[in-house]
């Protein structure tokens, strides 16, 4: 977005980040995985109506204690 210039946005949240995405203005997918069942909740990208959508990557993998953190690009 021309606001931002060249300096990073984070979309953080289900609804937000998929309207994000839905609208082509997601250029990466940033996943911290962790080893916890939660056995519920909202999922992250649910009902994307421009989908399916192919990642490339992981571009980067990060391991942490009990997190792997992971990136991937939109493909376009």
């Amino acid at each position: 977005m021309a606001v931002a210039g060249e300096k990073a946005v984070v979309v953080n949240g289900g609804t937000m980040a998929r309207q994000a995405l839905e609208a082509g203005l997601i250029d990466e997918i940033w996943i911290d995985l962790v080893p916890v069942l939660l056995g519920g909740g909202t999922p992250m990208f649910d009902q994307v109506k421009t989908g399916p959508l192919s990642l490339d990557g992981p571009i980067s993998v990060v391991e942490g204690k009990a997190v792997t953190h992971l990136r991937y690009r939109v493909r376009r």
